[in-house]
């Protein structure tokens, strides 16, 4: 079993930075991920990195959200950049171990490939 606590979000302006930080306990190495959903609006992949530190981004962050682990702490985090008011969305920390062979680089996007999940941490962005 793996539990996850993620802190971090806030109440920002458009063109703001946040960091979001998700804590790891449990047993195991996980690849980790960083899910979004908004109100009314399915919930996305944001980013994710797997056990061999690769990381994938959605198109609508890349440039301005950037992944980081310290893998001492297990803890991964988001750092956000230039915050839009459309990243405004209640943000969700995932895990996973490989569920296809030994890598889970193509499960990191995919929310129903994820196994553990955090409660969620608000990120409100104003115009």
């Amino acid at each position: 079993q793996v539990q996850l606590v993620e802190s971090g979000g806030g109440s920002v302006q458009a063109g703001g930075s946040l960091r979001l930080s998700c804590a790891a306990s449990g047993y195991g190495s996980t690849c980790m991920s960083w899910f979004r959903q908004a109100p009314g609006k399915e919930r996305e992949g944001v980013a994710g990195v797997d056990l061999d530190g690769r990381t994938r981004y959605a198109d609508s962050v890349k440039g301005r959200f950037t992944l980081s682990k310290a893998y001492a702490e297990n803890t991964l985090y988001l750092q956000m950049n230039s915050l839009k008011p459309e990243d405004t969305a209640m943000y969700y920390c995932a895990a996973s171990r490989p569920k296809y062979g030994s890598s889970c680089y193509f499960q990191l996007m995919d929310e129903l490939d994820m196994t553990y999940w955090g409660q969620g941490t608000q990120v409100t962005v104003s115009s």
